[in-house]
């Protein structure tokens, strides 16, 4: 007898092919598919699908649910939206591996504001340490990729300086070791440091490790470059790719604005890599709004030697003076009446949970500069900023080329986070397919499922196929859609009545059932 079944709806594989009509059974945490009259065939339940479409779990390659999961293990924001699993590790920020729990405790510390805390002290040290906590005590499934920023520290420490050889054998051992324990790739983000000391050299050296182990290069690429020319930061992660023999996977792909360069110059880049034989893939997000932690406005120096240095600097009437002059000269925070602060941990900032800079600084009476600084000395390292950072005009021709795939670039963080965190795979099925005919249904679905899956070598996920992992979500495609708005950002889509992940049913009727089914995947396994 079947555990599940799942009947009368329109099964859109996965592949990229038109839909057809079959019933779906779940075995344990294994699919069957079934053509023909399925009425008599017994099941423990049975899911009438009519006027729904069947399809596979969806996986999102940029998650920054790593810590915060823990907390709330339910996972409501995203498994609600159908996704049944997550890449952590993202931006060069995993949380694994770390010889002391100073430097584990620290860098927690120093990332908050992008992929925030556990509820208690993290207590692990290695990648295997970490996946443990995730076996049946989560709502979605866990991919790990390795950040650069925990092998840097393993290796140097957290100074701004290049490595010596012996410090980059070190990395190469601790990155080989990590590929073994299940590690998909490695990550960078090189906006962030004390990854984003790495000079483009070691970056190839620890590449080449994961490329032998069969992983892939995942980067947010380094914005600095930007000063040699438009595609400087790619190109050197395409350098990276051809000096390690590495597949190359841009994340948060997009043309910031109208101005920075043409969306065909981002485009062009990774046809033509692709032409050149190179394995060259991307993710983005249907949003205009981006989120980060605020201290990547930074200059790297405020945080060279560890998290601690910015409250030094910023308590020193010299020192300040200095990083005032260098972020005004730059123009370092942009936009400043644009966005908003989110996830504010002192009781007297709560107040301004959800507002510009702009607005925050005007009540205070102070300049925006001034305003961030003193609010990053008050707050630390956890604020988040949501800004503007994408062209609505050519959004469409990234998230519907055939080489992107879906990327939330979700923080699940403060009470204002940026709307993607509830909507992004909703907005695609409602805006981008139904509403705009950007895409095709089962191409969208494929970015969504397969080619992640691909991207990640994931043998047994992203399709509905006999014997595939039962991840499997189930939508109405005439009324899917996402409600979260910048001002009610914490609002669940609509549409999506079921959610099943390794066989077990997440979301039932629209609401979370409390099964926690998710498990740590490893690479090969």
């Amino acid at each position: 007898m079947l555990d599940l079944l799942i009947r009368n709806g329109l099964v859109i594989d996965g592949s990229g092919n038109p839909g057809y009509y079959a019933s779906v059974g779940v075995e344990g945490d294994t699919l069957r598919i079934l053509r023909g009259d399925t009425s008599a065939l017994p099941a423990a339940r049975t899911i009438d699908a009519s006027g729904h479409v069947v399809a596979p779990g969806f996986i999102d390659m940029h998650s920054h649910a790593g810590l915060t999961i823990l907390k709330e293990p339910r996972h409501e924001p995203k498994v609600r939206q159908g996704v049944t699993t997550e890449l952590i590790g993202i931006d060069g920020n995993s949380h694994a591996p770390f010889k002391t729990q100073e430097d584990l405790h620290r860098y927690i510390e120093l990332d908050s504001g992008l992929n925030g805390e556990p509820p208690m002290p993290a207590d692990w040290l290695t990648v295997a340490g970490q996946l443990s906590t995730f076996d049946n005590k989560v709502a979605v499934n866990i991919c790990f990729i390795l950040g650069n920023s925990p092998v840097r520290i393993w290796a140097v420490g957290w100074d701004d300086r290049p490595a010596t050889r012996a410090e980059l054998d070190d990395m190469k051992s601790v990155v080989r070791e990590v590929c073994e324990e299940g590690s998909f790739g490695i990550s960078t983000g090189l906006d962030y440091p004390p990854g984003s000391y790495a000079d483009t050299n070691e970056l190839i050296e620890i590449s080449k490790v994961v490329a032998r182990a069969g992983g892939f290069y995942h980067t947010h690429t380094r914005a600095l470059l930007k000063q040699k020319g438009l595609l400087a930061p790619w190109l050197e992660a395409l350098e990276i790719g051809r000096g390690a023999d590495i597949a190359v996977h841009f994340t948060h792909y997009r043309q910031r604005s109208q101005g920075d360069g043409s969306h065909l110059d981002y485009i062009g880049l990774v046809e033509r890599s692709r032409d050149e034989g190179m394995d060259v893939t991307f993710d983005c997000y249907p949003y205009v709004y981006g989120s980060t932690r605020a201290n990547i406005w930074l200059p790297g120096w405020t945080m060279d030697g560890g998290p601690e240095r910015l409250a030094v600097i910023l308590d020193s009437p010299k020192e300040r003076a200095r990083l005032r002059q260098e972020m005004q000269a730059r123009n370092a925070l942009g936009r400043v009446d644009e966005g908003w602060l989110t996830n504010f941990r002192k009781p007297d900032n709560m107040g301004y949970e959800g507002r510009s800079l702009l607005d925050i600084s005007r009540e205070r009476g102070q300049d925006p500069l001034d305003t961030f600084l003193d609010l990053m000395r008050s707050e630390g390292h956890s604020l988040c900023a949501i800004m503007i950072g994408t062209n609505p005009q050519t959004l469409p021709a990234f998230v519907s080329h055939p080489c992107g795939m879906v990327g939330s670039d979700a923080i699940l963080l403060g009470e204002y986070p940026s709307p993607r965190t509830y909507g992004c795979f909703p907005v695609i099925l409602a805006e981008f397919v139904r509403a705009e005919k950007h895409l095709q249904l089962p191409e969208a679905i494929r970015k969504m499922t397969s080619f992640p899956a691909q991207r990640l070598g994931l043998r047994d996920r992203g399709l509905l196929r006999d014997g595939m992992k039962a991840d499997v979500v189930i939508f109405d495609p005439d009324t899917v859609k996402a409600t979260a708005t910048p001002r009610q950002p914490k609002q669940f889509p609509l549409g999506i009545p079921y959610v099943i992940v390794n066989g077990k049913v997440v979301v039932d009727k629209g609401e979370h059932t409390g099964e926690l089914p998710g498990r740590a995947l490893r690479y090969g396994r």
